[in-house]
Parts: structure tokens; C-alpha cells; sequence
């Protein structure tokens, strides 16, 4: 493995199109294509064959397994997990013939998120901080704060910490992680850590 004179580590098929911000101790690996003008956080790993278009932000410590494109428009905070092949869209109705590089919306992927293998985010939605997306689901409006989603359309079926483990929640409101031990609170549909 050879660092460049950046602390940064490409793997010698990597393609990283000038200019583009890559945080110190990162390291991007084969066939992985960056645009120019992409910001990548520190100690991020991007897998094999992940495309990064132009403008696109990365935080610190976000993990990208192999096979993933991020289109414009999206920014992915701090700790974000995503997994093998997972899908983000930047167009809500795209068509060959017709231009619409002047509709793409926004996604947001919030502190500490993973989204499983194979899920489809389409564009113009949040996840939220610590939120889970299971493997294979399609999120088509905003995830809250710690849910556990999955299916096709994706659907709440739990919580979870910041570990990532199922909350169970008492009859008060209150639920610890079986991992940390990080007490959460649940209030009017909306969980945060105590």
C-alpha cells in the first residue's frame, strides 16, 4: 500500500478527476471514480467500483462498500454505513430524452446512518441520525431519528441505538441498548439518547 503525499491512499486504478477534497487517512480503492469538485471526509473507506459525481460531500469515517454511485445531490454526515450495491437516485422522473440536470433534489444521510445492501434511496429524502435501512429496501419518504425500516416500500418496523441494536421500550418510555447500555428515551414518536 503507497500513500500519497496527501495521507490519503487510491489504489492505482482509481480515478480521481481534479480538484477534489480527500481527508487524511482515507483510502479509495479499485476502479473507484471521483469527480471533481467531491469533498471526502477523513478515515473514509470507499470500496471497489464506487462512482462519487461532482459536489458530492462525505463526512468523516463513512464506510462505502463496493458497487455504490452517489449521485449529485447528496451528502452523507459523519459515520455513515452504506452498504454492497445500495442505490441513491438524484431524478424523480428521468427520461433519456429530456434534460433535467436542473430538477435533481437533494438527499440527506444524517450522522451515523447505515442503509443495507441492495436498498434504493430515491432522492429528496432525509435519513435520519442512526437510523437503519434493511438490506434489499425502498425508501421513498424520510426515516426519523434511530428507525428501523425495511421492504419495498420501506416501512418502520423498530428502533435501534446507536450500536444498531433493537430498543424495546417500557411502558415509561425508556429502552437500553443490550451492547452499550445507552439509556433512550421514545416521546411522541421521536427516540433520543438520555
Amino acid at each position: 500500500m503507497q500513500w500519497n503525499k496527501m495521507d490519503y491512499f487510491a489504489h492505482p486504478t482509481a480515478v480521481i478527476d481534479e480538484p477534489c477534497q480527500i481527508g487524511a487517512g482515507t483510502h479509495i480503492w479499485h476502479f473507484t471514480h471521483l469527480m471533481s469538485g467531491c469533498v471526502i471526509g477523513d478515515n473514509c473507506n470507499i470500496g471497489q467500483n464506487v462512482f462519487v459525481a461532482a459536489d458530492v460531500v462525505l463526512g468523516n469515517n463513512v464506510k462505502i462498500q463496493n458497487n455504490v454511485s452517489i449521485y449529485k445531490g447528496v451528502v452523507c454526515e459523519d459515520d455513515v454505513f452504506l452498504g454492497p450495491s445500495m442505490v441513491f437516485t438524484n431524478v424523480t422522473n428521468p427520461r433519456s430524452a429530456i434534460d433535467r440536470k436542473n430538477e435533481y433534489k437533494p438527499t440527506l444521510v444524517r450522522k451515523g446512518a447505515s442503509i443495507g445492501a441492495n436498498a434504493t434511496i430515491v432522492c429528496g429524502n432525509t435519513i435520519g441520525r442512526y437510523a437503519f435501512i434493511g438490506a434489499g429496501a425502498v425508501v421513498t419518504h424520510d426515516v426519523p431519528d434511530f428507525a428501523l425500516v425495511v421492504g419495498n416500500p420501506a416501512r418502520q418496523i423498530g428502533w435501534v441505538s446507536e450500536f444498531g441494536q433493537p430498543l424495546q421500550f417500557d411502558e415509561n418510555g425508556f429502552a437500553h441498548c443490550s451492547e452499550s447500555g445507552q439509556c433512550y428515551q421514545l416521546q411522541n414518536d421521536v427516540v433520543v439518547r438520555k
